[in-house]
């Protein structure tokens, strides 16, 4: 039976509408999982004598006072990268196979996951080295145990973690809470989780527990999705009794107040975009790496209107470049109504251009590291209204990902997001701004590189209509490949 779910996963593999950017994309994913490798070998080799000599402490003990942080982390990682590859079971609900083979199955196909495999690239050299080096054996092999089972479980919590958002973003507030207690002295919390990863090292046998909870966890895991095998239960879509909203204020935007509604409700109600919010809002905080001096690489004049694109712009990247995918799921029904692209093109328009208002505005606290820092955000802001966001509408006709509203999965981008066109029109997007900056900054000083910059974002509002004429056929010349691309469940 193993076999013959194996012959299928391979057959949907090469069958795939989409097979050959599967393909080039997989071997991209090759070459940069095997630099991941490369990394992870090269620190589990170099760690422990680099530990010794810069810190002057045992490796063990260092490396034990922060494995709750590493842990945490690859959790956090994991919630939004992992997809869990759950088979596709709606056909095979129809063939006399038992549930629980195809759940286990399911379940054992996460253990051979790269976010499981590629943490033993660096704990495994670092045990063997820390054996060579004359540590205990058992003591080693109880403390590697329990880190690899910990690190295991961590794959069958996300399984639980994906269907609560409010038990991760709980879970996620209050270790950032701790990391930042440590950070100014005020409550460390290593102080308990430190004892605990040492007495895996100082008694083996409580490796036994790590590897129970694997156990369970793995069991709780087979029961949920068990439980939930029925096109009646887990696989129909939830129908919840919501509450109407009007949003009259909007009516004021004459014909695509329709659409501006409908955007605003999709934002409120939905998974996968309030997680883009979210993300939005994190890239308010992104200055702080250029602004505050802290890394020295970022501190020139040009990485000021970088970042001045990124902290305005946050909303704009997230949620632009994925219009029209963001209605994906009744695309088909939208585009056999008597509706004018360019009036659905602009509803997006200015939903992008009130969240980059409001960032702007937001980001004030940026003037605290002077007034070249906010200067560079205001004047990233125009850009971003006249030039970016006719860029990231015309790119979002040649993204042909539908998107689940109801995970998060892909929420950093996908596959199906990078091609020829969309990475040619990045250039104006990032690299532009900083060249036209940096003709300014060398002919007449910093303030003349702010004034063409904000020049260049004013002329691309006043030729605004001229350009959504272009992006209007070229949305008109995509849309039966997009019709077609949404149809497909790869």
């Amino acid at each position: 039976m193993i076999k013959h779910f194996i012959s299928l996963e391979w057959k949907a593999f090469f069958r795939s509408p989409s097979f050959k950017m599967n393909l080039f994309i997989k071997i991209l994913l090759g070459f940069s999982a095997l630099s991941m490798i490369v990394s992870f070998l090269s620190l589990g080799v170099g760690a422990f004598f680099a530990i010794k000599k810069v810190f002057n402490i045992d490796p063990v003990i260092f490396l034990n006072r922060y494995l709750i942080f590493y842990i945490i982390f690859d959790l956090v990682f994991r919630y939004f990268l992992q997809k869990m590859p759950i088979v596709n079971i709606r056909p095979l609900l129809y063939l006399p196979i038992k549930k629980g083979k195809v759940v286990h199955f399911a379940l054992n196909k996460t253990v051979l996951s790269f976010f499981n495999i590629v943490h033993a690239f660096f704990f495994v050299p670092f045990s063997v080295v820390l054996i060579v080096q004359g540590y205990p054996f058992l003591n080693v092999l109880g403390w590697h145990l329990a880190i690899m089972a910990l690190i295991y479980s961590n794959n069958f919590i996300n399984v639980f973690v994906n269907s609560k958002d409010v038990v991760f973003y709980s879970v996620l507030g209050i270790i950032v809470v701790f990391g930042l207690l440590k950070y100014h002295q005020i409550f460390d919390l290593t102080a308990f989780t430190e004892p605990v990863f040492q007495a895996f090292y100082n008694q083996p046998y409580l490796a036994l527990a790590p590897l129970l909870l694997l156990c369970g966890l793995y069991k709780m895991a087979y029961n949920y999705f068990k439980n939930n095998f029925y096109l009646d239960g887990g696989l129909a879509k939830k129908v919840e009794v919501v509450k109407s909203e009007d949003f009259a204020w909007l009516n004021r935007f004459g014909s695509i107040s329709t659409f501006l509604k409908n955007d605003i409700k999709l934002l409120k109600r939905n998974k996968r975009s309030k997680t883009t919010i979210l993300m939005s809002g994190l890239f308010l905080f992104y200055g702080l790496l250029f602004f505050t001096g802290s890394i020295e690489v970022y501190d020139g004049p040009f990485w000021r209107i970088f970042a001045g694109i990124f902290v305005s712009g946050g909303f704009l990247f997230s949620f632009g470049q994925f219009v029209p995918s963001w209605d994906s799921a009744y695309y088909p029904l939208m585009m056999s109504q008597n509706i004018r692209y360019k009036e659905y093109i602009s509803s997006k328009w200015y939903l992008m251009v009130i969240a980059t208002i409001v960032s702007t505005i937001l980001s004030a606290f940026y003037l605290y590291f002077g007034w070249q820092a906010y200067v560079a955000v205001v004047v990233g802001a125009i850009y971003n209204i006249g030039v970016n966001s006719h860029m990231v509408l015309w790119g979002g006709a040649y993204i042909k990902t539908p998107i689940d509203l109801t995970s998060n999965k892909k929420a950093f981008g996908d596959k199906k997001s990078f091609n020829a066109k969309t990475l040619l029109l990045t250039i104006p997007k990032l690299v532009l701004p900083m060249i036209i900056y940096a003709i300014g900054h060398f002919t007449l000083g910093e303030t003349f590189g702010f004034i063409l910059v904000a020049l260049f974002g004013v002329a691309g509002l006043l030729f605004k209509n001229k350009v959504f004429d272009i992006i209007e056929k070229v949305y008109k010349s995509e849309k039966y490949k997009t019709l077609s691309a949404y149809k497909q469940n790869d």
